[in-house]
Parts: structure tokens; C-alpha cells; sequence
């Protein structure tokens, strides 16, 4: 599922799948699949996803099961939860890194 650029999320969304977020989200995310944040998207929410990866802007906790990756041009305002970290150069996490493996 795809929330585009000109689309705003107000609310939990819970889904079976992928999500890629390019738009506006605000409150909870639960994905069964990977989480993209791209560069254009602002997510005030708490993101839950097997893989997530975060090129734009993210305040709220992050759970990824699997990996989670941040991007050059990602920053992260909270507690985040991984299996797996990636931040690339120029990437920000701002709170509490807590990695292992994730019921």
C-alpha cells in the first residue's frame, strides 16, 4: 500500500503487507511487511514493521523486527527497537537504541 504525497494519515493503520509512506502520518502504524518513509514524508506516529527503512522525518518509537535502516537524509525523534541497525552517513537518531532480537 502506498500513501502518497498529497495523502494524510490521521489514526492507526494496521496492515497485512508493505506500506511506503510519502505523505503526512500521524498516531499508530502496525505493518505485517517492510515500512518506507521517504524523504518527502513527515510521521508523527509510533511505526511498527518487519523491515523499516527512514529517509524523511519520523517522531514517535520505532520497532523493527528485522532491520531497520536510516537513511543519509532520515532522522529519527524516539526510542527505537531493532533486530538490526543501519545509519547511514548524515542520519539522526535522537533517543534510546535497544537491538536484539524482537517477539
Amino acid at each position: 500500500m502506498t500513501l502518497g504525497p498529497r495523502d494524510v494519515l490521521n489514526g492507526s493503520l494496521t496492515i497485512e503487507g508493505d506500506l511506503h509512506i510519502e505523505g503526512t502520518a500521524e498516531g499508530e502504524i502496525n505493518a505485517s511487511g517492510d515500512v518506507d518513509v521517504e524523504a518527502s514524508a513527515t510521521v508523527r506516529a509510533r511505526v511498527d514493521g518487519r523491515n523499516v527503512t527512514v529517509r524523511g522525518n519520523v517522531s514517535g518509537n520505532v520497532t523493527a523486527r528485522g532491520r531497520l535502516t536510516v537513511a543519509g537524509s532520515g532522522v529519527i525523534l524516539g526510542d527505537v527497537r531493532a533486530g538490526r541497525l543501519r545509519v547511514d552517513d548524515g542520519g539522526t537518531v535522537n533517543g534510546s537504541i535497544t537491538m536484539g532480537a524482537i517477539e
